[in-house]
């Protein structure tokens, strides 16, 4: 973290940010794939997804070059999501999925944190908008799981 820190190249911390969480987001993704994924769970990996589509490359026009404040902001954010990749490791060794999912969700938000740094015009959405649209979609097929199993009990 220090070596990208003294680097002169700011933008490293861009690509850095979308390598890590995207590495934590398909552990995750291992992780839950053999059972059905609860809403918070569903929601983790579609904020993941979202703060990832369309990253940013140096390149692009409306990347920006950051300056020594910014710079320090990324840091900032870059090291606590490192926190928190260490404890989604932890709730993984022990099997938490729980602990994994919300992890994931505060790495999640500080790679987005870093995303609107480097592109502030781009439109990012909150956990909580989509936890509501997953927990809607959510509720909607358990209804019909209830309804299903209901007919097929009075038959």
């Amino acid at each position: 973290m220090d070596r990208v820190e003294q680097s002169d190249d700011t933008m490293v911390w861009l690509r850095l940010a979308a390598e890590r969480l995207s590495l934590v987001r398909y552990v995750f993704l291992v992780q839950i794939e053999d059972g059905i994924a609860s809403a918070e769970q569903q929601s983790a990996l579609e904020y993941a997804d979202a703060v990832l589509i369309g990253w940013p490359s140096k390149d692009d026009d409306d990347a920006v070059q950051i300056d020594s404040e910014m710079a320090k902001d990324v840091a900032r954010h870059m090291r606590l999501g490192e926190e928190y990749i260490d404890r989604f490791r932890q709730a993984e060794r022990a099997r938490h999925i729980d602990e994994m999912t919300a992890a994931l969700i505060r790495v999640s938000e500080q790679v987005a944190e870093i995303r609107k740094i480097y592109q502030p015009t781009f439109p990012l959405p909150t956990f909580a908008e989509i936890r509501r649209v997953i927990q809607d979609e959510w509720d909607e097929a358990m209804g019909k799981i209830d309804v299903d199993a209901s007919e097929s009990q009075e038959s």
